[in-house]
């Protein structure tokens, strides 16, 4: 069986972390290698789980109509099930704490770069134009994010800003753009009730709420939902693994130039902009600034390709930008921890 481009860059990158993994372990100095560690051990979970639904897909185990299922299950039950459990338990201080604005304030940045450049590009379509500017701006909070902000960062929490304004902000809009495209007409009423009718905006409104007014829930009502919620990551980044076996990376030879540009400026520009405005306009300290910065520095969301899936739209795009991106964010995290990280 050929494994094609992607098992070739899989071993590669296994084999890379493997030897990395043996001089951490070997170092007579391990404390100083402790965030690097962490960063890599987030990063091959992640790998891990994705290779696993790549080589699924390619032995036909699940037959043809798996990866339809697997993305409508995360969409509709998994996903909003983990966005309500993590913003319902999440300290509503946090939630609006100074790392909110710049998060937000890099995202948006980085969302408006990648649409001028696409446009002088002469990329065409509101769908794959929202697709491309979720790759270079919307960052995997969920599923890198979370694990890594209580690894690296010592608080889960730490990550919720980020996720607040992406699900709060940036999902309805982007999901309101792919609706009206999918369905191939505008409608003023759909456009207004298309927040309102999406799973994931549902459960994360209602998470801001259960942590705004400091309500409680009851086990056999937590329990279940944060049950249904820990089947979330896994089942997107297998998922992610089932997409590739059944299409080649680059293979979409139209979409090259914007997976490219998505890439530079969500692994470069995006965390330069946090770092700039945490230091130059509020003034963060250092392991605030350390926190904005390594969350601007995660790669592409699976959101993005769930959403593409979801709707039919670029999603060779989000694709490969969501595997490029996570690939190559790890020496850059690495980097930025050594850079960063408060002693």
């Amino acid at each position: 069986m050929r494994m094609g481009v992607f098992g070739a860059i899989l071993v590669r990158v296994l084999r890379g972390c493997a030897t990395l993994l043996r001089v951490l372990l070997c170092s007579e100095n391990r404390a100083d290698y402790s965030l690097v560690t962490e960063v890599f051990v987030g990063f091959a979970i992640v790998t891990l789980v994705v290779a696993t639904g790549y080589v699924t897909g390619r032995m036909g185990i699940l037959g043809p109509t798996a990866l339809d299922v697997l993305s409508k299950a995360a969409f509709f039950v998994f996903s909003p099930a983990l966005l309500f459990i993590v913003l319902g338990d999440a300290d509503i201080q946090v939630l609006f704490s100074a790392l909110l604005p710049v998060s937000a304030l890099a995202a948006t940045f980085a969302l408006v770069i990648y649409l001028v450049v696409a446009a002088l590009s002469k990329v065409r379509g509101a769908g794959r134009l929202t697709v491309g500017g979720l790759a270079a701006s919307y960052v995997n909070s969920n599923n890198i994010g979370l694990p890594l902000a209580a690894y690296i960062l010592g608080d889960p929490a730490l990550a919720a800003p980020v996720l607040l304004f992406q699900l709060i902000v940036m999902s309805p809009i982007a999901l309101t753009i792919l609706d009206v495209t999918h369905q191939g007409s505008v409608s003023l009423r759909r456009i207004v009730s298309g927040p309102i009718r999406n799973p994931l905006i549902i459960g994360s409104m209602l998470g801001v709420l259960v942590s705004w007014w400091g309500i409680t829930l009851p086990d056999i009502v937590h329990e279940p939902l944060e049950l249904l919620g820990q089947a979330a990551v896994p089942t997107l980044l297998f998922a992610l693994g089932l997409s590739l076996a059944s299409q080649r990376l680059w293979e979409a030879h139209e979409y090259r130039r914007e997976i490219t540009v998505a890439a530079i400026i969500k692994l470069t520009v995006m965390p330069l902009i946090a770092w700039l405005l945490g230091v130059f306009v509020f003034s963060l300290e250092p392991h605030a600034l350390f926190t904005v910065v390594i969350l601007a520095a995660l790669p592409s969301a699976q959101n993005v390709f769930n959403y593409s899936q979801r709707y039919g739209v670029a999603t060779p795009l989000a694709r490969d930008s969501v595997v490029l991106t996570t690939v190559v964010s790890l020496p850059i995290m690495m980097g930025l921890a050594f850079l960063l990280a408060p002693v």
